[in-house]
């Protein structure tokens, strides 16, 4: 991991305190000293990219790796995978005026987990457990925003929550056009995509009237090989639904940030 990267990381690490009503049997300072957050950051980022289990971390490298899945669930409580998704999303602010800035395009990935279900089982139509992103890009294929669901939710249901959940991808602030597949087609879609200022483009095989809309969601699929390059994303197993989204949050920050520049390789 590059400096560059981390010192726009470290601002967003959450700092531990002290509990004022609480009695502690040592004074500040005392006991073993935690783990340097950098170091515990290059873990998770590890275990993201190789898919490898939290307790086959090498130690000599990165230390305890309980130690580095308790960090990981203490931040992901205070929010910092979430609010570094988002401070990712809003460094493509810098790079806005490009080409390809005035349009935006969203679609869905699943993949089927490869056990059971522990809990809120997701099961799709033919009885298989498992996940759907759903993202809305840039024209670049960089993550404007990201929901996280079961696989039997239909694309469409999810609709207005992704438009909503984009950091700054609103009409006015370079992007006009929404190009979507033919699951937008219906009348409520259409309006929910026009209520938010978007001039909706849904790709069909053939339009009712004139030539079909050139088909732009390429770069939709691109960004999800991008995400499923990261291979703790391509098959889903963290049992909680929480700690799969922080990781999805992760990745999208990290793509966001090499569409900025080549921080992070």
């Amino acid at each position: 991991m590059s400096d560059e990267f981390w010192c726009r990381v470290e601002p967003l690490i959450p700092q531990h305190e002290r509990e004022q009503d609480r009695e502690y049997q040592r004074r500040p300072g005392g006991g073993r000293k935690p783990t340097a957050p950098r170091r515990t950051f290059e873990a998770i980022v590890s275990v993201l990219r190789i898919g490898c289990q939290w307790k086959s971390l090498p130690k000599e490298r990165f230390g305890s790796a309980s130690s580095v899945r308790k960090y990981f669930r203490d931040w992901l409580k205070a929010g910092f995978f979430l609010n570094l998704g988002r401070a990712g999303l809003l460094s493509t602010t810098n790079v806005r005026a490009s080409p390809g800035r005035g349009r935006a395009s969203m679609g869905q990935w699943s993949k089927p987990r490869w056990r059971r279900m522990p809990s809120g089982q997701t099961r799709r139509i033919g009885g298989t457990n498992g996940s759907k992103r759903h993202v809305l890009v840039d024209g670049h294929g960089a993550p404007l925003s990201l929901i996280v669901t079961g696989a039997n939710r239909h694309d469409v249901s999810q609709l207005v929550r992704v438009l909503d959940a984009a950091v700054y991808a609103r009409p006015g602030q370079g992007i006009s056009f929404l190009y979507a597949d033919k699951g937008y087609d219906g009348e409520p879609a259409q309006k929910a995509i026009a209520s938010r200022g978007y001039v909706p483009r849904v790709c069909r095989k053939k339009r009712r009237r004139g030539r079909p809309w050139k088909n732009r969601r390429w770069v939709v699929e691109a960004a999800h090989s991008w995400f499923n390059r990261f291979r703790k994303l391509l098959v889903r197993y963290e049992k909680l639904a929480d700690s799969y989204e922080a990781l999805q949050h992760l990745a999208a920050a990290i793509i966001c940030w090499r569409k900025v520049a080549p921080i992070y390789g």
